[in-house]
This record gives C-alpha cells, sequence and structure tokens, in this order.
C-alpha cells in the first residue's frame, strides 16, 4: 500500500538533511539510492539492480548505476560533473537493453542536482536536493501512485494491440480458439493493467513471469493458470504454503477470474512478446479505450485502426454533458457556499441510476462515471475545506453499481465490466493522491450491472433489483447510448424481427433505421409502460420520476420519410419533448476505408423544460455552436412538434413530379455513345428506335448516353435487327432469372421498360440524389424526347418561374432540411420533399416576371461554359463568379416573392418555411380529420 504524500514529504525531508553534505563516492552510492527509494515507501533491492552489464553498439561492455527494468535507469556522477554528458551516457546503454526492460524515465545526479527525463511526452526537469520534498509527485511512479493524460491515438494504444494480437493469433494457431482465447485474452489484460496502475504491486505481473518461468516458455501456461486460480481465492482460503510470489498477489474477486478455461501453451516467442506487453505502460491506456483494444485485439482489420474506429471521448462528452453533466455543475456552483445544500447534492448523484442499452464496450458508462467521480471529488474538496482527511472511504459515496448496460453480445458485455472497474480503480487513485491517503476497493465488492441480453427482446426496468430501504421510485435516471448505425436495407433477420415486434402496429415501419426502435423502447420506459409492451394512445404516464433519454443517432431519422412515421409516434402516443439537440456531424469513429457516419444526437423525455438547446455545425467535422430556443422541432431546428408526411400531391398549386423511368434490363436497353454509332453503322434502320437516355450522371457530367424506345415497334421490324434480337432476348433472361415476382412477370414485355413514366411534354429535370457540397442542386430543362432516367424526377409543362424557384436558395434550405440522405448526399424525393414545398403564397405577376428574367440569366450563363459540366459549374471551388451572381440575384427574386424583408440566415429560412408550411397544411390536416370522423 503507497505512502501518503504527507508521509513522503516528511521522508524526502529528513533524506535530504542527512544527505546533504555527503559528497556520495561510489562506496555511498548504493546506500544513496537505496534511502532514496526507501522515500517513498519502496525496497529498492526488489525491484532495482545495480551495475548492470550491457554491450553498447561500439561492442564495449558498460554497466549501468541503476536499473529498475521497465521504469527507470539512474545514472550518477561525482558532485559537479556534468549531467549532460551522464545522460548521454545513460541512453548510450539502450542498445544493449530488451524491449521490456527499455525505461521510461531517465535520471542523471551528481548527488545533489537532479535532472528527470520523461521519455514519453519527451520532457525533463530538475531540482537540488534540498527541494526534493516539493518534486516528490514526479516520482509517483515509484511509490504506486499514477497520473496519467489520456491520448486517444496515442501510440502505446497501437503498440499494445500489435503486441496482444500476436499473441492472440499465435494462441489461435495452436488450437486454443473461441470463448476460452477470448476469456484467456481479457484475463491477461486485466493483469497488465493491474500491475501499471497500482491493483498489483509494480510489476509484479511481470516480475513473476520473469522470474517463475523458464525462457524456453513451456511452463508459463501452468503459472498463469495458478495465477488466476489464486486471483479468484481469498487469502484465508488459499493453500498456506502457496509460493510467496504467487500468494503476494490479491483477491480480485468480481467473478473475472471464476470460470475455469483448459490449460493453453506457449512457446519461447510467445512469452517474449507477453514480457514485451509488460513493459508498455498500460496505465497510459484509458479504460474508455479498453473495449476497443480487446475488439481490434481480437480482429486484425480493426487492430489496424485502433483509434479510428471506437467512440472517442470528445463524442461522449456531447451526449452526456448536456443530459445531465451541464446541469450538475450549474447546480454545484449555484449551492457550493452552502454545506449541507452540498451534503445533499452528493448523496444526489450518488443515487442516480445510468442505463445505456446498446452499451456495447462499455465506453458510454466509462466516462459518464469518470466525469461524475471527478465532480464528487470536487465537492468533496470543497466540503473538506480546510480540515484533515481520515478516511477517504466514508467520505466517496459514488459507486459502479449504479450503472447498468444492455448489450446483445457476451464479450463486449464482460469487456464493459472490466472496463468499469478499471476506471473506478483509476479514479481511486486519484481521489488517494488528492488526499495523500492510499484508497483502493479490492476485493471487489460491487459490480457495474451488464447483462448480456437482446435489449429490444428486454423489460428494462427489469434490470433494477429494488432495493428495501431506498425510497421513492426506483428506476432509471438517465437512458443513452450509441444504438446500431444499421440503415434499413442492411439489417439482418434477427434485427428485422426486432423491428417488427417494438413497431407492431405502427404504419410505414419498414422504412425505419434500426436506432429507431430505441426511442421506442425509451418512450415506452419513460412513461412507465413494459417495453415489450406498447402504450395505448390516450394512456397516463405509469409514474412520476422523470427519466432522460440521449441516443446517438443516424441523421436520417431527423430528415425524409423517417420522420413522419417516428416522431408521429413519439409526439402523439408518449408525449415527447425533445430537451436538446446535435444537428448532423462527421461520427469520429468509423474505420478508415469505410463509409462516413454522419448522425445526429437527440435528447428528450415526456415533460417539456423551457430552456432548450441545438447545437449547430458550420463544418460537420469542426465545433458546433450552441443556441437557446423556445422548442425544437424533429428536424432539429427551433419549430412546433409537427412532422412533414408523404402526400401523392403538392401541398401548393404546382405542378406534378413524376420518377423517371426504369429499365431492369441489365444494361441491354441502353447503350453508350460508341455502341450507338456502331449499330447504327451496321443497322441504320434501327435509329428510329433510339433516343438519348439522360440519367443523372450524364446530366451532371455531360456524358451521352441512348436507349432503345420500343413503344409501337412491329414485330417484324424486331425480327429484322439482330441487334434488337439479341438484346430483347437478353433482357427477358435476366428478368426470368429475379428472385422478385414482379419482375419475373415483366420478362413477358422484354422490349419495355418495368416502369413507363415518361413526360409526353418538356419537362424540367431534378437528380434524385446530388452532393451535400453544392450550393444548388442543378436542375435543367428538356425536351419529351430525352428519355429520363429513374435516377431522375420530372416536372413536365414547367416554366421558367418554376426553374426559378427549385433553383433557388429557399428551395434548396427545404431540401437541406427535409430531404433524406443517402450517407451525407441529398436523396430527393418527390412525395416527402416536392409535395410538401410551400411555394410563394400569392406572388404578384411582376415578381413572376422578376423571377423568370433572373431564372433565364442563371440558362444563360450556363452556355458561356460549353466545354464545363454542370458537377464543374456547381462544384463551390470552381463555380464561375458570373454564375454565383446570376444565382444569387435568382435567390433575391425568390425571396421577395415570400416576404419583402431579407432572411439573415438559414435557420430564419427554414423557420419561415416550416411556418408556411403549417399554414398551408392546416386546412388540408383539418379535413382529412374531418373525412375520418
Amino acid at each position: 500500500m503507497p505512502l501518503s504524500w504527507n508521509e513522503i514529504k516528511d521522508r524526502a525531508i529528513r533524506f535530504s538533511k542527512e544527505w546533504e553534505n555527503e559528497t556520495s563516492e561510489d562506496a555511498e552510492a548504493k546506500s544513496f539510492w537505496d534511502d532514496f527509494f526507501n522515500v517513498f515507501g519502496i525496497n529498492r533491492r526488489k525491484v532495482a539492480s545495480f551495475e548492470k552489464p550491457v554491450k553498447r553498439l561500439d561492442e564495449s561492455t558498460g554497466y549501468i548505476d541503476l536499473l529498475w527494468k521497465g521504469t527507470i535507469l539512474v545514472e550518477h556522477k561525482s558532485r559537479g560533473k556534468d549531467l549532460d554528458k551522464a545522460y548521454k551516457q545513460a541512453l548510450d546503454y539502450f542498445p544493449g537493453l530488451k524491449d521490456y526492460e527499455l525505461p521510461k524515465y531517465v535520471l542523471v545526479s551528481d548527488f545533489f542536482r537532479f535532472r528527470m527525463y520523461d521519455l514519453d511526452t519527451d520532457s525533463h526537469f530538475e531540482f537540488v536536493l534540498p527541494d526534493l520534498y516539493k518534486n516528490v509527485k514526479h516520482f509517483g511512479f515509484i511509490a504506486g501512485y499514477l497520473k496519467h493524460e489520456f491520448r486517444e491515438q496515442d501510440p502505446v494504444n497501437i503498440k499494445a494491440a500489435e503486441l496482444m494480437g500476436k499473441l492472440h493469433d499465435r494462441l489461435k494457431e495452436i488450437g486454443y480458439s473461441g470463448h476460452p482465447l477470448e476469456l484467456y485474452l481479457v484475463r491477461l489484460l486485466f493483469c497488465l493493467f493491474a500491475e501499471d496502475t497500482s491493483i498489483f504491486e509494480k510489476d509484479q505481473f511481470r516480475d513473476y513471469i520473469v522470474n517463475k518461468t523458464k525462457e524456453d516458455g513451456s511452463d508459463l501456461a501452468h503459472h498463469i493458470a495458478s495465477l488466476f486460480y489464486v486471483l479468484n481465492t481469498p487469502k484465508e482460503k488459499r493453500l498456506t504454503n502457496l509460493d510467496e510470489d504467487l500468494a503476494a498477489f490479491h483477491y480480485v474477486n468480481g467473478k473475472l477470474f471464476e470460470e475455469s478455461l483448459p490449460p493453453a501453451s506457449f512457446d519461447s516467442k510467445m512469452r517474449e512478446i507477453l514480457l514485451e506487453c509488460t513493459a508498455l505502460d498500460w496505465g497510459a491506456i484509458s479504460p474508455a479505450i479498453f473495449g476497443s483494444l480487446f475488439q481490434s485485439v481480437m480482429n486484425p482489420v480493426e487492430r489496424r485502426n485502433l483509434g479510428a474506429h471506437y467512440t472517442s471521448e470528445k463524442n461522449i462528452l456531447k451526449v452526456i454533458k448536456p443530459l445531465f453533466l451541464d446541469d450538475l455543475w450549474k447546480e454545484y456552483e449555484s449551492i457550493k457556499d452552502n454545506r449541507n445544500k452540498l451534503i445533499r447534492f452528493q448523496e444526489k448523484i450518488a443515487g442516480f441510476r445510468f442505463l445505456d442499452p446498446a452499451c456495447g464496450c462499455g465506453n458510454f458508462l466509462v466516462i459518464s462515471y469518470r466525469e461524475l467521480r471527478l465532480l464528487e471529488l470536487t465537492i468533496i474538496k470543497t466540503l473538506q475545506k480546510g480540515q484533515q482527511v481520515f478516511d477517504i472511504h466514508e467520505l466517496l459515496k459514488l459507486d459502479v453499481d449504479r450503472f447498468y448496460g444492455i448489450e446483445i453480445e457476451e464479450f463486449p458485455s464482460q469487456i464493459a465490466q472490466v472496463a468499469m472497474w478499471l476506471m473506478d480503480h483509476q479514479m481511486n487513485m486519484r481521489a488517494s493522491e488528492e488526499f495523500g491517503q492510499y484508497f483502493v476497493r479490492l476485493p471487489l465488492q460491487k459490480s457495474p450491472n451488464i447483462v448480456c441480453a437482446n435489449a429490444l427482446r428486454t423489460d428494462w426496468q427489469s434490470l433494477i433489483e429494488p432495493i428495501p430501504w431506498e425510497q421513492g421510485e426506483q428506476r432509471f435516471d438517465f437512458i443513452y447510448g450509441n444504438p446500431p448505425f444499421v440503415g434499413k436495407s442492411l439489417m439482418n433477420d434477427e434485427q428485422k424481427a426486432d423491428m417488427t415486434v417494438v413497431f407492431s402496429g405502427v404504419k410505414g415501419a419498414g422504412v425505419l433505421d434500426f436506432v429507431t426502435a430505441w426511442y421506442i423502447m425509451a418512450a415506452r420506459y419513460i412513461v412507465g409502460a413494459h417495453c415489450d409492451a406498447p402504450m395505448q394512445q390516450g394512456d397516463a404516464p405509469l409514474h412520476n420520476a422523470q427519466t432522460r433519454c440521449a441516443f446517438v443517432s443516424t441523421n436520417s431519422i431527423s430528415q425524409g420519410e423517417q420522420v413522419g412515421i417516428l416522431w408521429n409516434e413519439l409526439f402523439n402516443r408518449y408525449k415527447i419533448k425533445i430537451h436538446f439537440a446535435h444537428r448532423t456531424f462527421k461520427w469520429s469513429n468509423e474505420t478508415r476505408g469505410k463509409a462516413a457516419v454522419h448522425v445526429v444526437i437527440i435528447g428528450f423525455s415526456n415533460f417539456d423544460i423551457p430552456d432548450k438547446r441545438i447545437f449547430e455545425y458550420e463544418d460537420i467535422k469542426g465545433e458546433p455552436h450552441e443556441s437557446r430556443v423556445r422548442n425544437i422541432s424533429p428536424y432539429l431546428v427551433e419549430g412546433k412538434d409537427f412532422v412533414i408526411s408523404s402526400l401523392n400531391h403538392p401541398i401548393c398549386n404546382g405542378p406534378e413530379m413524376i420518377k423517371g423511368n426504369q429499365p431492369t434490363d441489365n444494361g441491354n436497353l441502353l447503350m453508350t455513345n460508341d455502341e450507338k454509332e456502331e449499330i447504327v453503322r451496321l443497322e441504320p434502320d434501327v435509329e428510329r428506335f433510339i433516343r438519348p437516355f439522360i440519367s443523372a450522371k450524364e446530366f451532371l457530367h455531360n456524358d451521352k448516353r441512348w436507349c432503345f424506345w420500343l413503344l409501337g415497334i412491329q414485330p417484324t421490324e424486331i425480327k429484322h435487327s439482330s441487334t434488337l434480337m439479341k438484346r430483347i432476348e437478353a433482357v427477358k433472361e435476366f428478368r426470368l432469372a429475379s428472385t422478385k415476382a414482379a419482375t419475373v412477370k415483366w420478362a413477358q414485355y422484354p422490349t419495355l421498360f418495368t416502369e413507363n413514366r415518361q413526360p409526353n411534354a418538356n419537362y424540367i429535370l431534378l437528380p434524385r440524389h446530388s452532393s451535400e457540397n453544392r450550393k444548388y442542386i442543378p436542375i435543367g430543362f428538356f425536351s419529351k424526347e430525352f428519355i429520363i432516367a429513374d435516377s431522375c424526377n420530372s416536372i413536365p409543362n414547367a416554366t421558367l418561374f418554376h426553374f426559378g424557384a427549385l433553383t433557388s436558395e429557399m428551395h434548396q434550405i427545404w431540401i437541406h432540411f427535409v430531404c433524406g440522405r443517402l450517407e451525407s448526399r441529398f436523396r430527393y424525393s418527390n412525395d416527402i420533399v416536392y409535395n410538401n414545398f410551400p411555394w410563394p403564397e400569392n406572388p404578384s405577376e411582376k415578381q413572376v416576371k422578376t423571377v423568370e428574367e433572373a431564372a433565364q440569366k442563371v440558362l444563360d450563363t450556363r452556355v458561356k461554359f460549353p466545354g464545363s459540366s454542370l458537377a464543374d459549374l456547381y462544384d463551390p471551388l470552381t463555380m464561375p463568379p458570373d454564375l454565383v451572381r446570376a444565382h444569387q440575384e435568382l435567390d433575391k427574386a425568390v425571396d421577395l416573392c415570400y416576404r419583402p424583408q431579407s432572411f439573415p440566415n438559414e435557420t430564419k429560412r427554414i423557420e419561415f418555411l416550416f411556418e408556411l408550411y403549417n399554414r398551408y397544411t392546416a386546412g388540408i390536416f383539418a379535413k382529412e380529420k374531418q373525412g375520418k370522423k
């Protein structure tokens, strides 16, 4: 058990006085360093050796003055000698040391001056002997105190994953696999953390391997098995003649070492890898990355991407700060001068229950626990100000048993539990350092409540075992996390079945992402209904507890068709109110090489609050700015609790929009420009059946493609063309091979597109997908001779006014908020986006004419750049200034059709459009309700 800091300082003062006037010849050096280590309560003989011989690069033999393998190297000189030279000499020894022997610190001294180099941080500090007592905390690693700054992509994380990955691969090669291998490695990881975080004695695990096992590794598995057994056995129940080094290990408890595993096997290389692992500073790895580290060990692909695929602490704080942490700190600031209120405040925090119903490896719970322990530490310091602390244990109230998690996979759930213990221990070490008393919870008495189960088939309240002496309703105060990012088309059969159960009776739920199920489950919990039984509309909440929730979610739940289905259910059935929201930003835990994940964070409950918060991102990779609002709509802007539903026709007196034509032909009815020219050269008569084919790609990039348009073709005309016969036969075979019954049926009509929506008049073309980087989605006019593909929508008989309004900033803002997304690209739909678009109410003839003139100017400006595609013209980096100005004039003209005042920003535009939408639809939906009655 480490000495208290006060005792260490007292010893340092006595040591300095005893040695201040000594010259310290070599004979006295050993006594000096023995006494130095004793200042920190460490027997030097047990951890470090003098005069270790090593081979230098020039093959000469050198002797290290003092070496604690893997920790510190000491090089001393006589009084007044050059310390720079001593440091250089110390570094010269490094090539002769094994990897696990390399120190983290180098201390050079002339017995009066001390200079310590921290090799991890590339920093150093210097002091003189009388000031040792002022600098003892720099040597906390000797005493067993640890203080680390955690870096998400710290090189030690990468090295740790690589080494443990090698060990995993080798064990798997020899046939040690599956459940035993996973649990075996979790235990080894715990031991590695334990000896670097003062759960074990410093280097206790490494020393046991070095001193007790053979270099060929033949008996290593036996000794590790014995260690696992000892860690699971209370000291009073251990064998009385147990090896003293083995008996020195603490009893851990917590069931981590409870299960009996089959024996493993090691060789010399595997033993060397394990020793290299012990040389790393595992205390520098945050428990928040512990789970991701383990997962990367088990998966070679993730191992290479460690630090890029796990949930960063920064993103976790985006959830927990507005959910509870900011309010708690605010409350602390308001009552910190009132002792009684502060005592009650600490008790309140210690009584909270937290649930992550998709906890994975526990990152959200781990960071939450750390932040709350830091707040509790601040409370205790305030309460104890000016008083001596006699027993930390009596002061600390918060413990891991108030944290709950549900995880569908077995081993992430076990890792989450271990990570919580590790964080608990690190926070106990932090408290020890603050109050100068060593505090550790061993053996483990309480455990986080992590269960391996399907959260969507579990009654969340069942996780809480009622405590008889606890007053009030025993429910979760905060429910939050990061449910799986799985789109509707990527769900497996089990996930689809879960969605069917959760959304039973909800019309249109088939389009929802997987994450939406957690919103419904949380809403049911909030109002007191069982999580496996939907609340009936009109039911009153079953309890008075105020549970708050927040989930990280795919941003599609606040855009497009999903909004109408999900939020209609949450608003109307469960009376949910949004309390805070992070608008779309880029999630930083996606694996390199995979599609980007764009997310939102939504905090909610079933009660209202006056002060709501929206976090908006100018740059989705950057930092947000916050605004306080009265109400947050499901589109995550200030507005009413309304949803935009799918409609068959426009809400305004505008032209219809139609989806393009779908060939379902495997390319056999289509052809490139070269193919078309070759076909016409060989069979000139076929040219009259060929039409220009325009998809989003051709439209945006000035490419040419053609199609066979065979409406009304005579059978004899087909038979006279070998090209047509061959291609039509290929279409038929392709459709017959389909797994879709409708497609197979269309094999009867191989000359036709399966979906023919070709306009009979000239039309505006609008691509269904477009980059979010463009300020304006390019649209254009086409004659009816151009066959429009299903990657585009058409508006037949549209005018220049329609063109102007649809390519204006007003329409672009509407798209930005209402449109669905494919990754981050806009996915434009006629039933959600276009049919609900609020056109200007009553523009005057003059205003319409002004818009038409400005729209024509945009078209004329495009023509000035015949060599550039629309993709080039509308790229923000290459958009010509003339075109920018033309669009700005058009934007002003369209704005004036809506109102005479200008719109200062994007938020004001969308708020205005939503208000206008509500005015337009109030009458429509009122009529619908009357019809239903």
